[in-house]
């Protein structure tokens, strides 16, 4: 894992980090993935680390890794209910796919 400042909060399938200038938010489900590229992610409207991951099909896709939050702009409340909705996505992803895992 790749610390991004000081921890403050973590569920299941994400951290959440302060580094002085933002709220960092973390998919713990791409530990290890390499950061190919660091854009403005359109649907959460701040920067962010991605990578590729590659389908059965050798298809490569970019996936968010870590996402930037402002201080200035984004309260810790709002990433963390961005967390849980990342969270609750994962469980259902789970739920689905691994049912006696709970």
């Amino acid at each position: 894992m790749q610390q991004q400042g000081n921890l403050i909060k973590k569920g299941h399938f994400y951290f959440i980090y302060d580094n002085d200038l933002n709220f960092v938010l973390e998919d713990k489900t791409k530990r290890g993935l390499e950061v190919r590229e660091n854009v403005f992610d359109e649907k959460l409207s701040v920067q962010a680390d991605k990578g590729m991951i590659y389908d059965l099909n050798g298809i490569g896709h970019k996936v968010g890794i870590r996402w930037y939050f402002p201080k200035s702009k984004y309260r810790l409340d709002h990433v963390i209910k961005i967390g849980e909705e990342m969270e609750l996505r994962y469980k259902k992803i789970r739920e689905m796919t691994c049912p006696d895992d709970e």
